[in-house]
């Protein structure tokens, strides 16, 4: 049994999916390899010649997660709905995917990564540099139709990030951050009034 899960194509996925509960329910510095090893269903060995440390599993696990938003945002990018909703529509996914992939943690992600955030923080500069990308071409597609009024579309897309950045679920515990609706309603009218200024000009 212990071989057949071993030999699977995703044991990558399996792994960092067992990190995700382990993490939640113990937090980063009480999880340890063996006990991935053994949520997981394999050896010890088997985490190593996928992963070179706990550090890497944890690191490599966020990754994932924002690998995933990437998608979601590019496909909102690419569809049909004109630029200011599919702007709205990505600052809001932006708050609200981060904020569901953390519902299941008692801690907070800066208790949860205190010992990795050095990393985690060189980590976050690109993962916020490549989500300013994506949206930086919606806000170029708007400034092209009349929509957005704005300099620079890195810049303002960065801008953008920035100004929602406070409502990710990086210092606070989900019984602060408080229910999803209101993070939602929050989230919401803090990306109108970005928008409106946009369109304001």
């Amino acid at each position: 049994m212990m071989r057949a899960v071993a030999l699977r194509e995703d044991i990558r996925d399996l792994i960092l999916d067992a990190a995700d509960r382990l993490l939640a329910r113990y937090g980063y510095r009480k999880m340890t390899i063996d006990d991935l090893a053994r949520e997981v269903g394999i050896g010890k060995g088997t985490i190593y010649l996928h992963f070179s440390s706990k550090e890497d599993v944890a690191l490599s696990r966020i990754d994932r997660l924002i690998e995933r938003l990437k998608v979601k945002l590019k496909e909102i990018a690419r569809s049909d709905e004109d630029p200011v909703a599919r702007l709205k529509s990505m600052l809001m996914l932006r708050v609200i995917y981060r904020f569901d992939s953390v519902q299941h943690y008692t801690e907070s992600l800066n208790q949860l990564m205190a010992a990795i955030r050095p990393a985690l923080l060189e980590r976050r500069k690109h993962y916020f540099e490549a989500e300013a990308r994506i949206i930086a071409e919606v806000l170029k597609e708007g400034r092209r139709a009349g929509d957005f009024f704005f300099k620079d579309a890195m810049t303002t897309a960065r801008a953008l990030l920035a100004a929602t950045n406070s409502l990710l679920p990086y210092s606070l515990s989900v019984r602060e951050l408080g229910a999803r609706d209101s993070v939602e309603g929050q989230t919401r009218r803090i990306v109108d009034l970005l928008i409106g200024g946009l369109r304001r000009g």
